[in-house]
């Protein structure tokens, strides 16, 4: 923020959303989900860290929170935790209800739900309709929760309008989908016109797992996303921020993305040794949740090193791998066999003969990759006797 800016700032706020505590990651294995499954409650405490660092005067969570609407005690029981290792007094959190998590009589939202005994005073659940609060003397918030699974009524159409003499900073939080498009049919739409609307100065909403500006020329005032604190895909686009939110005495809004997360997805299709090797050198793969496609066809020498490589990145039993979290594909990784006799000279008759007998049944594509794993044991075999 530029000098003197600072002096005219009025209110501060850190907003988030799509925490999907409870997440499964299925389709890694054990130790992976495992992993990313308990990232999920680790953020918490780097995005209350944040809202400390930059002194906010609130906390908006805008919905789903949890994964579900009525979770296991050992993800509500770690969020209350986390919230009562804060001493704070004048800083409110506001926890909203999303389409995941929605509003129900079951769920952790609930009045007599054990999660809300469990909460500090200054932690509020929209647990109404008309929720209205004062964030200070000149300054109000309106929340509206999902009370189901999907609906597609604007929840925005529930804040009420600015009346006339109404100079107070006036922000939103709900919980949908944004649209422009005529027909549009989404999951509880909000209209993109709709802090204008409302005569809202911020809109704070969730759903969308990356941070956006709504629309994407960032006009006054702003509508944002703020994308899940850990990403949770690879296709998601920005993930891993909250936006902390500045206002001026103009009732202008002013949105920094904040990053929080500790893991970054990311994909790869590696077609060439020279790409792998550049892939190992990387120094940022403890935080990576990396997948990765290997498709080469390469002479024994090279298919030597990129097993080698691959088992850097991906581990053993005896040691970690590289990677944080490694999905790996490497079926289009093949040994090139039409020179393998070159290198597997050393070798006695029978085995060169082992060798031109594999090489025909390498041609057949069902037989292919035994016979190439064949061939390459061969040629270790050789280069063994060799040295």
């Amino acid at each position: 923020m530029k000098p003197g800016v600072e002096d005219d700032i009025v209110l501060k706020l850190l907003h988030t959303a799509d925490w999907h505590l409870g997440r499964r990651f299925r389709s890694f294995g054990e130790e992976e989900e495992r992993k990313l499954t308990r990232a999920r409650l680790d953020v918490l405490d780097r995005i209350l860290l944040a809202a400390e660092r930059f002194a906010v005067n609130a906390v908006l969570c805008a919905g789903d929170l949890f994964d579900e609407p009525n979770p296991p005690p050992e993800w509500w029981e770690q969020v209350a935790s986390r919230f009562k290792q804060r001493n704070w007094k004048d800083r409110p959190v506001f926890l909203l209800p999303g389409n995941h998590d929605p509003l129900v009589p079951e769920s952790v939202w609930a009045k007599g739900h054990p999660f809300r005994g469990l909460l500090p005073a200054w932690v509020y659940v929209v647990d109404r309709e008309a929720f209205e609060m004062p964030l200070g003397a000149d300054a109000v918030l309106y929340a509206v929760p999902c009370k189901s699974k999907a609906g597609q009524n604007d929840p925005t159409a529930s804040i009420p309008k600015r009346e006339s003499g109404d100079d107070r900073i006036r922000i939103g939080m709900v919980h949908g989908s944004t649209f422009d498009m005529k027909d549009w049919q989404t999951n509880f739409p909000i209209a993109v016109d709709a802090a204008v609307e409302r005569g809202l100065d911020y809109l704070a909403i969730g759903d969308t797992h990356g941070f956006r500006f709504v629309p994407p020329d960032r006009l006054q005032p702003p509508t944002i996303y703020p994308g899940a604190p850990e990403p949770t895909a690879f296709d998601e686009k920005d993930p891993g921020n909250v936006a902390v939110v500045f206002v001026n005495r103009q009732r202008r809004a002013t949105v920094k993305p904040e990053r929080v997360a500790h893991w970054t997805w990311e994909e790869r299709h590696v077609t060439a040794l020279g790409e792998l090797r550049a892939l190992a050198k990387r120094s940022d793969l403890a935080d990576r949740v990396l997948r990765l496609r290997v498709e080469m066809k390469v002479p024994a020498p090279d298919y030597e090193e990129s097993e080698r490589l691959l088992e850097d990145l991906s581990g053993t039993p005896a040691r970690h791998g590289r990677v944080g979290v490694l999905e790996l594909d490497r079926q289009g990784l093949e040994l090139d066999t039409g020179n393998i006799d070159d290198y597997c000279v050393d070798l006695p008759d029978t085995l060169r003969s082992a060798v031109a007998r594999l090489k025909t049944v390498a041609e057949d594509p069902a037989q292919r990759l035994p016979a190439q794993r064949a061939l390459f044991h061969l040629y270790r075999v050789s280069r063994k006797k060799a040295s």
